[in-house]
């Protein structure tokens, strides 16, 4: 049996996958596409989103639930709830504070990924 720990560190990883897939978006969307920056962060964050409960399943938590619609349904308004902070966050910090917009952003992802983790290991992959 894994450790809550051990649960994290999977999470971490997969995050950081998930984190490659957000920022990619977010910058093609913002930079190339011309994108409102809340728009193309909420895309990233979706995509990475689906990305991470896929591999969450199927790795960190090992998912045995036979009700994928009701699973995905939940991580999404997780993620969804995730999103609202991670917007939040990197608004007050770009607006408000005048920190650079990806640096802002990381640390917004650094606080909706404690967020994700303890919803999801509490409530969805129990």
């Amino acid at each position: 049996m894994e450790t809550v720990f051990t649960k994290f560190l999977k999470f971490g990883v997969v995050g950081g996958s998930g984190l490659i897939i957000d920022f990619s978006a977010t910058w093609l969307l913002k930079e190339k596409l011309g994108t409102h920056k809340l728009l193309a962060n909420s895309i990233g964050f979706i995509l990475a989103a689906t990305s991470n409960y896929y591999l969450n399943r199927i790795w960190t938590f090992e998912s045995t639930n036979e009700d994928l619609t009701t699973e995905f349904s939940l991580f999404l308004f997780f993620a969804v709830i995730g999103l609202a902070i991670n917007n939040s966050i990197l608004f007050i910090l770009n607006e408000k504070l005048k920190i650079p917009f990806y640096f802002a952003k990381l640390l917004a992802i650094g606080v909706t990924v404690i967020w994700n983790f303890g919803s999801n290991f509490l409530f969805n992959f129990q």
